[in-house]
């Protein structure tokens, strides 16, 4: 279940790349929803860091 968690985490990483994607794809035609998408990439990479902190100090108090 450990794995599960950990590969979870880059699951983060990889919808903030997508949304930095689309960001950049309509930030000429459609500026606010560029913003909006901007804000996503923000708390994802937010959640990325914070899943990797939370699953170390389980592990760490599981030890």
């Amino acid at each position: 279940m450990n794995k599960f968690f950990r590969y979870f985490e880059y699951a983060y990483l990889f919808f903030a790349a997508f949304f930095l994607f689309e960001a950049v794809r309509i930030w000429s035609t459609e500026r606010n929803r560029a913003y909006l998408f901007l804000f996503f990439v923000a708390i994802a990479i937010f959640m990325f860091f914070f899943k990797r902190r939370f699953r170390r100090k389980y592990e760490d108090r599981n030890k």
